[in-house]
């Protein structure tokens, strides 16, 4: 499965399936939730949400993925990301594009 956040993919004509997404929403237990507030105090990376938040995305991804391949696409163009807080701690993570099929 080719995955390109462009609108096209060169050299390909593609037949456009439909919008796919996958989504999900991630959260740190209260021991990472704790150190973590303290690091704000003094500044710099907060690395487990820095970590959470990248786990979040390649599972989004992974969904957005099966969807796409459940339509039989062959790619999915103009992937774009979103996020937003739940919740202290706690954010969801969206991936969406649209599934395509090469002509």
């Amino acid at each position: 499965m080719i995955l390109v956040n462009t609108d096209y993919i060169s050299g390909k004509n593609l037949e456009m399936l439909g919008l796919v997404k996958g989504s999900t929403i991630q959260s740190k237990h209260i021991g990472k939730d704790i150190t973590q507030g303290f690091k704000t105090l003094v500044g710099g990376e907060l690395t487990a949400y820095n970590e959470m938040m990248n786990e979040a995305r390649a599972l989004a991804t992974k969904r957005m993925v099966e969807e796409a391949a459940a339509l039989g696409a062959d790619a999915v163009v103009n992937i774009r990301y979103a996020s937003s807080a739940i919740m202290q701690g706690a954010a969801e993570v969206i991936a969406y594009g649209t599934a395509v099929k090469f002509v």
